[in-house]
């Protein structure tokens, strides 16, 4: 089979390799029919994120047909539709029992991670009774790929844990994918404001559309001084969405007292804390890797029309175009990419 293959900081590589087959009775092998690519894997792909050793199929999000079942598997069987969910839960340890799946002892992010990913025309999954979802009839697929990681990350890290509530007004710096998501489900709580800050016009324009109430542009503008001018004191909650000390260092400046700063982004440098200032200001700040607990959740928003994820599409790719998705992807700003999705045209669909 033909699979994305990282090769060390900076190189990746569309190539043959062996088709993976079942290692455990609770296994399953599912034909990709469509994956995307994550900010997460440029982090990968920097080496910020040196778990991954080279020869490792990237990729942790995708839809496809389940090809082969383990002898232990009761939920799917051949030829299902599934959705694949990024995180790997055992269902047994205390931490799946706790619904911390990002941390199960035998599972987590794998895909991609610890294990060959599903930017390939087929992935073992490993605990697939907990680690997959059926496909509804009447949900577009295209869709069904941003529920694989970014929806329910937007939701659970920057939403739940931000603890957005009516009225609130809440900052989203990073108009990227994640903060793309973070805005249009943060909208499930009726915020008073929500104000999207970047540096891309584009994204800007876009996070209108979505339901921002107010954009910043921190190139043009001092992100800081507006926020704090359009806000009561600054913002209830200031949700980081990049991963870098730069917008980290926004969040701490614009969060009010009392106020809440949800980290969603993928740190690879250290960032400074504030904390001679932050320490008498009340706030909460809260981190953490999705564990996808909300995905039955989200899915039957998207089944129910009050959440379109398909309106982050903007490129389509097959999968013998996939080099050329990530050039499109990591740069995202010069040919206005938000999500690519990556279509294996010969895996059968509906």
């Amino acid at each position: 089979m033909k699979a994305l293959v990282y090769q060390g900081p900076g190189k990746i590589i569309w190539k043959t390799v062996p088709v993976p087959g079942l290692l455990q009775p609770t296994d399953v092998i599912v034909k990709v029919t469509r994956t995307t690519i994550c900010g997460t894997d440029l982090h990968i792909l920097k080496g910020d994120v040196p778990a991954v050793h080279s020869g490792r199929v990237l990729g942790h999000e995708g839809v496809g047909v389940v090809e082969e079942i383990g002898s232990a598997v009761r939920n799917f069987k051949k030829n299902d539709h599934v959705l694949i969910s990024c995180i790997t839960s055992c269902g047994r340890c205390g931490y799946c029992k706790r619904q911390m799946y990002a941390h199960c002892e035998d599972g987590g992010w794998v895909l991609g991670h610890l294990i060959d990913g599903t930017q390939a025309e087929y992935v073992r999954i490993p605990h697939a009774d907990n680690s997959l979802y059926h496909v509804p009839d009447d949900v577009d697929e295209d869709a069904l790929v941003m529920l694989s990681d970014i929806f329910p990350t937007g939701f659970e890290i920057g939403v739940l844990y931000g603890a957005v509530k009516p009225g609130d007004a809440v900052a989203i710096v990073g108009a990227g994918p994640i903060g793309m998501a973070t805005l249009l489900t943060t909208q499930f709580y009726s915020p008073g404001k929500i104000i999207m800050i970047d540096t891309d016009p584009s994204r800007l324009k876009l996070a209108i559309k979505l339901g921002a109430t107010e954009i910043v542009n921190a190139a043009d503008d001092d992100a800081v001084e507006r926020v704090l001018a359009q806000t009561e004191g600054g913002a209830d909650v200031a949700i980081e969405a990049v991963g870098v000390p730069q917008t980290f260092n926004i969040c701490q400046q614009i969060v009010r007292p009392g106020g809440h700063i949800a980290n969603i982004g993928v740190h690879g440098k250290s960032v400074d804390l504030e904390l001679q200032v932050l320490w008498s200001k009340n706030i909460t700040l809260t981190t953490g890797l999705v564990n996808t607990n909300t995905t039955p959740m989200l899915l039957k928003t998207v089944r129910a029309k009050k959440l379109a994820p398909e309106s982050l599409i903007t490129h389509r790719f097959s999968f013998a175009q996939i080099m050329k998705a990530y050039e499109v992807f990591g740069n995202a700003a010069q040919e206005n990419a938000l999500k690519v999705i990556i279509s294996n045209s010969h895996a059968s669909t509906r």
